[in-house]
């Protein structure tokens, strides 16, 4: 009996202490707003370039910038459920136009013809969250740029429905995923073998599903891809033009820290057009090979990725990301990458005293199809590459930059320089130094 008094009072405790706790939990968001702007400069330096072509990256000095700006607007509609708009601005031009290399060097820039700022909408979704099984327990989720403040159960399904990117769901390595704020060069911020189903802004119109059992998630997407390759305008027919995306990712912890290993697939079938057959009747009437002239609705592109990260210390960590594609039709949305391999670290500045600075350190070496490449040595065009010719050897590309935190609001400043041998696959060409100058605030 003398055991009963002390169990009582513990249990007493231990209610009264949870109750309080329950009672100064931060209640969920209902609406929250968001901004970031991004500024760009960028100069290339004079390169070697014994020729050149519509689509080459130019072998003299240039200088181009490019803003962005966006809105993000969110709004909790019932338990659950919430619904997200991000008008977007951008403007100015990439290196060239953005052509030229298969890892542009600018992910805040798009081939688009005119560089004049454009409004206009870049999301507009719909996200439910259903806890799963019986499981309580639940992650706190911080208030952010589509994201609202709340406590996301353990085990759940997320459905997602409306206009967003597909970078928004697949292959986000937790070190390098967006040109923002860390590596900007296109097979950095995402594999660059995966043809994304995108507009010529990276949007789409899509529904996805996502479930999370704890330390591991299985994806699935279906998405609208642009009516011609790099387009504006989307294929509302899904029955002959369709994206499939699927991906299962594992998060685990390697000496108290944590890592992430993630395995993606995806399946575009639309009207594209053959590498292979292109050049054959390029041979059979005398001509330069033309894509256009081999597209049909019943050709697919297919490939796979591995993406992971994982941190050493609190301060250091490591990314890499591996992939491929089958290369025998015409890229349709990302860029021209069949084949794709980065490894690249971060480190923030804790060491000097500067813990919200950071300095990374990547490279990437991206390879083409022997059927691509050989539709850009007889004279080929894609909507990125094309130098007439070509002498074909992997494009190699290594970046490294300093971000620093200026302003606790959110300013940063951030040097980066870029180093591409063999721009276009071409080793005919180059090397080009790219340096860059980034400014970006978010609130």
């Amino acid at each position: 009996m003398r055991f009963i008094f002390p169990l009582l009072s513990a249990l007493v405790l231990a209610t009264s202490a949870k109750a309080q706790t329950d009672s100064i939990r931060k209640p969920e968001s209902r609406f929250n707003l968001h901004f970031q702007t991004t500024y760009i400069y960028q100069y290339s330096g004079r390169f070697k370039t014994p020729y050149s072509g519509k689509n080459s990256l130019s072998g003299d000095e240039e200088r181009q910038n490019s803003l962005t700006a966006t809105l993000y607007a969110g709004a909790r509609l019932w338990k659950g459920a919430a619904v997200y708009l991000n008008p977007e601005l951008a403007g100015g031009s990439g290196l060239s136009g953005a052509v030229g290399m298969g890892g542009s060097s600018n992910g805040e820039t798009f081939r688009v013809g005119d560089p004049a700022p454009t409004l206009y909408l870049g999301r507009l979704f719909f996200v439910q969250e259903v806890r799963i099984g019986k499981d309580r327990s639940a992650d706190e989720v911080d208030d952010g740029a589509n994201a609202l403040h709340t406590f996301e159960p353990r085990n759940h399904m997320r459905i997602l429905l409306g206009k967003w990117s597909m970078g928004d769901m697949f292959d986000v390595n937790a070190v390098s995923n967006s040109p923002r704020t860390s590596f900007m060069n296109w097979s950095l911020m995402n594999t660059g073998s995966w043809d994304y189903a995108a507009n010529v802004r990276g949007y789409t119109y899509a529904a996805g599903a996502e479930l999370s059992l704890g330390h591991w998630a299985g994806k699935i997407a279906a998405a609208t891809l642009p009516i011609e390759a790099n387009g504006e305008k989307m294929d509302g027919d899904i029955s002959r033009s369709l994206a499939l995306n699927a991906e299962l990712d594992h998060s685990y912890k390697w000496h108290g820290h944590d890592g992430n290993i993630r395995l993606l697939g995806f399946l575009n079938r639309t009207h594209m057009g053959s590498y292979r057959l292109s050049i054959d009747r390029g041979l059979q009437t005398l001509t330069v090979p033309d894509i256009n002239t081999s597209q049909v609705y019943s050709r697919h592109k297919a490939g796979i990725s591995l993406s992971a990260d994982q941190q050493l210390t609190d301060q250091l960590s490591l990314f890499a990301r591996a992939g491929w594609n089958d290369g025998k039709t015409e890229t349709w949305c990302f860029t021209e990458i069949d084949q794709s391999a980065a490894l690249g670290a971060t480190l923030d500045g804790t060491r000097w005293k500067r813990p919200e600075d950071q300095i990374g350190l990547a490279a990437v070496v991206n390879g083409l199809s022997k059927d691509h490449h050989e539709y850009l040595r007889r004279g080929g065009q894609g909507f990125i590459l094309g130098d007439g010719t070509l002498s074909y050897s992997p494009e190699e590309i290594a970046e490294f930059y300093y971000s620093c935190k200026l302003l606790k609001q959110g300013l940063w400043v951030t040097a980066d320089y870029q180093l591409c041998l063999n721009p276009g696959y071409n080793s005919d060409r180059g090397p080009a130094n790219i340096a860059s100058l980034r400014v970006h605030v978010e609130f």
